[in-house]
């Protein structure tokens, strides 16, 4: 990411921060909606420049009564006007957006609050902002996951945020198409729906030649459900940014027995939440069915999507560890659902350091195609050791990266190659018979062959006699030192 972009939101970040704003959601919230602001007066300037070499007058975003509310304007204001202006007519006029009334945007907008707390704070954010050019795509994306970045910690419920580098690869891997139905059930920020959306613009750009595929996508093909209403209209900001027109973004407890959803989606893509405790009174009864009555959050999520899921439709959602090797009846029931019954085609094994320094979890992917009909014949592994940054803290990028091996292996895992590989390589293959063996275990130590290079150590006696001379030595050095002190 541009350098000079995170150096203005860093300053943005403390001009929020001596003007008493210290919740670092509120401040990427009112930050958020800000740029959303000024990416509409950018659509609209493009649009009246197209429009003078077309000698065409299209659609407006801003009518002739909310000129004053176009970023090209208003930040010329001083500061008691720019802010009176956001408060009585910005704000208004961004809360009624949307195609329709009924639209989740303008749902999600209704309780929006602006909490900029002073003219003189807006203004500075306002000149801040105005630095930054937002034309290119990624850009907007660069300048979102740095935003997010600032959220340090993990939610209260296990979520956190997942890096924008491990979406990108695991919607490379899942391939979206233009007839797809892409869910995430605990969207957060909208990372995976904005990804997916970004695949289908530089692989699928077809689609957006015929008006039922161009609907498909702006309407019907994004769904994402959340349980922070905060991060929900950031959600759907970020769709809309990246120009999905109506996102379906929704205030949903996904596990809970009112989400009614079964056999609507053709592709998931998720990062759930991996503790945290639930309420079993109002938790599927078909889930806990599924899961010999668990509480673990992780189990329920994995019984949600083969709920949710159509037949044929596929999944790749990331998961602790604990999943993949648990003992209790409950971790080997879905695991033996998923093998048993539907087909677990992978399992990509991701280092402790991937969600540094928001959490040092170990954690994998799995990737399975619901079939209600069984088809695991055997399973693709992967020892994922490098995702191209440090894995400290600091998270510095490296020239170490299994990514682009990981989706050159997955995508010919077909291949006799592929097919032939030992279990001493990054990725191999295991038989459904001999995890079926193993309780279910998907844990890739427990498959993989480590080489141990056998090395001849000197003789001990040797050694022994080095260390008893060093020791002379010392002793002599110490007493030619004694007696120069005296």
């Amino acid at each position: 990411m541009d350098s000079n972009i995170k150096s203005i939101i860093d300053k943005i970040w403390l001009v929020f921060h001596s003007g008493g704003v210290a919740n670092p959601l509120t401040c990427i919230e009112q930050i958020t909606y800000l740029l959303f602001i000024k990416g509409l007066d950018d659509i609209e300037l493009k649009n009246e420049k197209d429009d003078v070499l077309l000698g065409i007058t299209s659609k407006r975003i801003f009518d002739e009564d909310h000129q004053d509310c176009r970023w090209s304007i208003f930040k010329e204001y001083e500061a008691s006007r720019m802010f009176k202006v956001m408060q009585e007519k910005v704000f208004p006029f961004i809360k009624q957006l949307g195609n329709d009334k009924e639209s989740s945007y303008a749902k999600y907008m209704e309780d929006a609050m602006f909490l900029v707390p002073t003219p003189i704070v807006l203004q500075k954010v306002v000149s801040s902002l105005d630095k930054i050019e937002m034309n290119d795509r990624d850009t907007k994306g660069d300048l979102y996951e740095y935003l997010l970045s600032k959220l340090s910690t993990a939610g209260t419920n296990g979520q956190f945020r997942t890096p924008r580098h491990i979406i990108k690869m695991m919607v490379e891997l899942m391939q979206p198409t233009e007839k797809d139905v892409i869910v995430d059930p605990a969207c957060g920020s909208a990372g995976f729906l904005v990804e997916a959306g970004e695949y289908l613009r530089n692989n699928r750009p077809e689609l957006f030649n015929y008006e039922e595929s161009l609907q498909h996508f702006n309407n019907t093909m994004f769904y994402g459900f959340d349980m922070d209403r905060t991060m929900l209209r950031i959600s759907a900001m970020n769709l809309i940014q990246h120009g999905i027109e109506n996102p379906n973004i929704e205030y949903k407890d996904s596990l809970s027995e009112d989400n009614q959803d079964e056999s609507k989606y053709t592709l998931i893509l998720a990062n759930p939440p991996f503790k945290g405790s639930i309420n079993s009174d109002i938790t599927s009864k078909k889930l806990l069915d599924m899961t010999n009555k668990t509480k673990k959050t992780e189990l329920l999520f994995l019984a949600l999507f083969l709920k949710i899921l159509k037949i044929g439709g596929r999944c790749a959602s990331i998961v602790p560890d604990g999943v993949l090797f648990g003992s209790s009846n409950s971790h080997k029931a879905i695991r033996k659902e998923l093998i048993e019954n539907h087909k677990l085609e992978a399992v990509i094994s991701m280092p402790s350091g991937v969600f540094k320094p928001y959490a040092g979890v170990s954690t994998a992917i799995l990737i399975f195609t619901k079939t209600n009909a069984g088809g695991t014949d055997k399973v693709w592994f992967y020892d994922m050791t490098a995702d191209g940054y440090s894995l400290d803290d600091k998270r510095q990028k490296v020239k170490e990266n299994d990514i682009p091996d990981i989706i050159e292996r997955f995508k010919n895992r077909y291949s006799d190659e592929e097919q032939e590989r030992g279990r001493t390589e990054k990725s191999f293959f295991i038989n459904k018979e001999e995890i079926t063996e193993n309780d279910y275990d998907l844990s890739i130590k427990k498959y993989k062959e480590v080489i141990i290079e056998k090395r001849e150590c000197r003789d001990t006696n040797v050694i022994l006699e080095d260390l008893k001379k060093g020791q002379e030595l010392l002793k002599k050095g110490i007493e030619d030192l004694e007696e120069l002190l005296k």
